[in-house]
């Protein structure tokens, strides 16, 4: 859990780094408007304090063979936290499931996965899915075509939110 309290001059390096992950440091310094040795602390603070996660390419999935994507809305028999863990470790050990998030509601779990062609995310569904202990109900629904896809958080809107409270 962070502990750091983030200032204007983070957000602006988080906001830097969202958009653009590779600009260098001397770059990213001169976007928010400091020098280069506080920036890098900051950002090498920001990364130690757990609000950099990493470092990602984002691809283009369609273009590399993986033109079918799911989300499979997944139902447990027992939501007992060694149940819901153990499904999580499940979901990690599988490939094809690039998220997983736990909800409340009628779905325990959704997750989105991608595969080359409907045979193997079939396959995965049926031999490995819905054949996973604790796994009572699976519903999905294939994407058509995706309209936005946009990582990160938006903080133009936490920065409203700051200048409407201050």
């Amino acid at each position: 859990m962070a502990t750091h309290k983030l200032d204007a001059i983070d957000r602006k390096i988080l906001t830097e780094l969202q958009a653009d992950g590779r600009m260098t440091n001397v770059e990213l310094a001169s976007r928010v408007g400091i020098s280069a040795p506080p920036c890098l602390r900051r950002v090498r603070a920001l990364e130690e304090q757990g609000f950099i996660k990493g470092y990602h390419a984002q691809v283009d999935a369609r273009e590399l063979g993986f033109e079918v994507q799911v989300f499979a809305m997944v139902g447990l028999q027992s939501q007992a936290e060694v149940d819901l863990s153990a499904f999580e470790a499940r979901c990690n050990d599988w490939p094809l499931v690039r998220e997983c998030h736990m909800l409340n509601g009628e779905v325990d779990f959704i997750l989105k996965c991608v595969a080359p062609d409907l045979s193997t995310f079939q396959r995965f569904l049926t031999e490995e899915l819905t054949a996973a202990p604790n796994v009572i109900s699976v519903k999905t629904s294939l994407v058509i075509r995706g309209a936005k896809d946009q990582p990160g958080v938006p903080f133009d809107v936490l920065e409203e939110r700051i200048a409407q409270i201050a």
